[in-house]
């Protein structure tokens, strides 16, 4: 079982779509199976770019990646399965679980949240990856994670120097 970096916390800034699909590819790369990853914040932060990138990291073709805001969930199929939940549209956090996101969790697969933070009581208890994505500008993203497992923590250190 993969083991969190007590409390570590990163700050990462992306300057373009482009920046923050390929944040995510290194993330992506880096998934072993079994993560949960919840995406916070608002429309237009690149939430779903992100996801492309994850997904491209997975080896799964990023252009069938969209929102699933009206299906609820996506299933992508890769070097591991990827689950894609938008919580955008739910009344209330126990809509995921009526949705079966106990099973959805856990290895082989990896399991995304958007809007994590609507459903946060659900999500919660399975010690998620937190990703945090803020407006910084026209075209720039101030992305904050936390509760990162030591694996991502690795692969998000090279993209933090790699972009000094």
């Amino acid at each position: 079982m993969p083991t969190l970096t007590d409390r570590f916390f990163m700050n990462l800034q992306s300057n373009s779509v482009e920046q923050t699909i390929e944040i995510g590819r290194s993330i992506g790369r880096s998934l072993q199976g079994g993560e949960v990853i919840a995406l916070i914040g608002q429309l237009g932060t690149g939430k779903t770019h992100l996801v492309k990138g994850i997904a491209r990291g997975l080896e799964i073709d990023e252009s069938t990646v969209n929102s699933p805001t009206f299906t609820l969930i996506n299933e992508y199929e890769g070097r591991l399965p990827l689950y894609h939940i938008d919580a955008y549209r739910f009344d209330k956090p126990q809509q995921l679980a009526e949705l079966g996101f106990d099973e959805l969790c856990g290895t082989p697969n990896v399991t995304l949240v958007e809007w994590a933070d609507l459903v946060w009581p659900t999500v919660e208890p399975l010690n998620p990856i937190i990703i945090r994505l803020d407006h910084a500008g026209p075209t720039d993203r101030n992305m904050t994670f936390s509760n990162i497992l030591e694996h991502v923590q690795k692969a998000l250190a090279i993209v933090q120097r790699d972009s000094k």
